[in-house]
């Protein structure tokens, strides 16, 4: 229970620092609903929806109601999957309205000691440094390659563990050693000449866990015609950091990439996964308050570019590209499509490719339920999710299943994995595919 000296701080702060005019764009048409993956799992109650939650961030910062444990609830259960951004006539920027009432919240919230710890060391201690990324992820390919994940299996040990993180120990992808995530060379020539000039992005997650994926995509850019230059200052991008409470670490590691960037004079910053190239191209709106970043961060963020657009742009899809006979569909990365506003890109690649029926997925542009760590901590709703996507992937036969972010890689790969397919269909990202198809004889 808070005090009613806490509530007024709340009320004080939503005042401060919620945009109330983007909240009074909201003319409740109720376009977003069918959008919203909660609003419709939930049963269709309206505290999960878009406009819901746009009416109890007002109703706060009016003092109709307090910030309790149900509106808190209300907020946390919503992925932030952008959906109802596209469809909103208003145009109501509905994803920065829901990070700044995160934040206030979280920053007032009294966490216990163990939460304050997890948090700190996690947000603070491991994601800003990729050195104690690629040790911690040493751990992880120990344990895969020693025979300890093997045993751990063999002895039923793993059904100690929570069945939604003993389903997701089961999908991670084999990870490489410590010695093999060395650190990369800052520049690597086209195959031929050069058509571009492009800076990586390889995040943290993507360049430890997903290492073969960002292997992967800088191939595919030498193929392409690029010349790519690769600072080693980078940072984390932020995103789990702002989308959990955390907008001034988010802050400080986006300053820190656009330092490491804006030396490179690069045509485009490439990225490879949607959730972090969403958050990147939103700098400048993270930024907008500080006179000496917003200007840089604008520049920054006019330089991001996804992978399958740079593709496309250099007509990759008219190479030679041939898989084996089979079905593939895509599941669209809800940032990439609804902040990036890449939809078309990788279907283009996708339908190039040889001897490789592609079918559209019914909703595929809807999300699969992974949302950063949302699948550990809203459990019961994400598995609702997922539950509903995999009958949308069963109906189309297909035998591989197209990502374009890792969240959602993992979550496809979960749902596969539940649904008990694991011998007949595959999930992959689609740098992946597209080198094994540029490879393919």
């Amino acid at each position: 229970m808070t005090t009613s000296k806490e509530q007024e701080t709340i009320q004080q702060q939503f005042k401060e620092r919620m945009d109330e005019d983007e909240l009074m764009n909201c003319m409740r048409c109720g376009f977003c609903l069918p959008a919203c993956p909660t609003y419709v799992e939930s049963g269709y109650k309206e505290e999960h929806s878009p406009r819901g939650r746009l009416a109890l961030m007002k109703a706060v910062i009016d003092g109709d109601i307090e910030l309790d444990k149900d509106v808190e609830n209300s907020l946390d259960m919503c992925l932030g999957c952008r959906a109802c951004e596209p469809v909103c006539p208003a145009g109501v920027n509905y994803g920065h309205l829901l990070e700044e009432a995160r934040d206030t919240i979280h920053q007032n919230k009294k966490h216990s000691l163990l939460v304050q710890t997890t948090r700190k060391s996690a947000f603070y201690g491991l994601f800003p440094h990729q050195n104690r990324m690629r040790s911690l992820t040493g751990f992880l390919s120990f344990y895969q390659r020693s025979g300890l994940q093997k045993a751990f299996h063999k002895t039923k040990l793993n059904h100690l563990l929570p069945e939604n993180l003993s389903s997701i120990e089961k999908v991670l992808p084999k990870v490489p050693t410590r010695k093999e995530m060395k650190d990369r060379p800052s520049y690597v020539p086209a195959v031929s000449t050069a058509k571009k000039r492009v800076a990586f992005f390889h995040g943290c997650l993507m360049d430890t866990m997903f290492r073969q994926t960002n292997d992967a995509t800088i191939q595919l850019l030498k193929l392409a015609g690029c010349e790519i230059v690769i600072p080693q200052d980078q940072a984390c991008c932020g995103a789990l950091h702002a989308h959990s409470g955390e907008k001034d670490g988010a802050k400080e590691l986006a300053k820190r990439n656009i330092i490491a960037f804006e030396k490179l004079k690069a045509d485009y910053i490439i990225t490879n996964a949607g959730g972090c190239g969403a958050f990147l191209i939103d700098y400048d709106h993270l930024l907008k308050d500080d006179s000496e970043w917003a200007d840089r961060a604008k520049q920054f963020t006019e330089c991001i570019k996804d992978i399958s657009s740079i593709l496309v742009e250099l007509d990759f899809h008219k190479r030679s590209l041939h898989l084996q006979e089979q079905i593939i569909t895509y599941q669209d990365s809800c940032h990439l499509l609804n902040v990036m506003k890449t939809s078309n890109e990788p279907r283009i690649l996708l339908k190039a490719i040889d001897n490789v029926e592609y079918r559209e997925m019914e909703k595929a542009d809807s999300c699969c339920g992974s949302a950063g760590i949302y699948n550990i901590v809203e459990t019961e709703m994400s598995m609702k999710i997922l539950d509903s996507k995999m009958v949308n992937v069963k109906e189309t036969q297909a035998v591989t299943i197209v990502t374009a972010n890792p969240g959602c890689l993992l979550q496809m790969k979960l749902g596969i994995e539940r649904e008990g397919l694991s011998d007949s269909i595959r999930a992959v990202h689609i740098v992946d595919l597209l080198l094994e198809a540029t490879n393919s004889k």
